[in-house]
């Protein structure tokens, strides 16, 4: 992976950590919203997949903060009820 990938990555997770914190509460703060985006982004990437979700949407970045939002949202839900 290149700088400019590893950049986009980090963004995606950093947007997705955000709207998912914003739909499920919790995850506060740059690191909270990046952690929860970017573990988002996997388990979203592989809940979808595994359900073989497609959402066609035209543009892969839009779908990437999608799919990493709705991975997000269960991330934080799993962590508030370990917590």
């Amino acid at each position: 992976m290149d700088g400019k990938t590893i950049i986009v990555f980090l963004l995606v997770g950093l947007v997705a950590g955000f709207l998912g914190s914003l739909i499920a509460g919790g995850a506060g703060g740059l690191i909270g919203y990046l952690l929860a985006g970017i573990l988002g982004s996997f388990v979203g990437g592989y809940l979808f997949s595994a359900l073989n979700i497609n959402l066609k949407l035209g543009s892969p970045i839009v779908t990437q903060i999608i799919t990493s939002t709705v991975g997000a949202v269960i991330v934080i839900v799993i962590a508030r009820l370990i917590t």
